[in-house]
């Protein structure tokens, strides 16, 4: 894909906290930006992504089973 330069005009702490959550991860503030514009403007969200993997889990189900019920509500929240 092809790149384009683009200048930004961001408050200096914020561009320092930017320079070291970049150097944390290893990657570049350019590369940042573009990873939070990609998942604001297009493709599916970390969010979406996880909630269709939920959905599918609970179709298909865990496996596990739950025995006999042997008690009330009632008895379970006596006070």
């Amino acid at each position: 894909m092809a790149t384009r330069n683009l200048t930004l005009s961001l408050p200096e702490e914020l561009v320092r906290k930017a320079k070291l959550l970049a150097a944390e991860r290893d990657t570049s503030v350019s590369a940042l930006v573009a990873e939070l514009v990609q998942n604001l403007a297009g493709g599916t969200s970390d969010y979406e992504r996880a909630w269709a993997d939920e959905v599918a889990l609970m179709k298909r189900g865990s496996g596990l089973r739950v025995g006999e019920i042997t008690w009330s509500r009632d008895e379970l929240h006596h006070r």
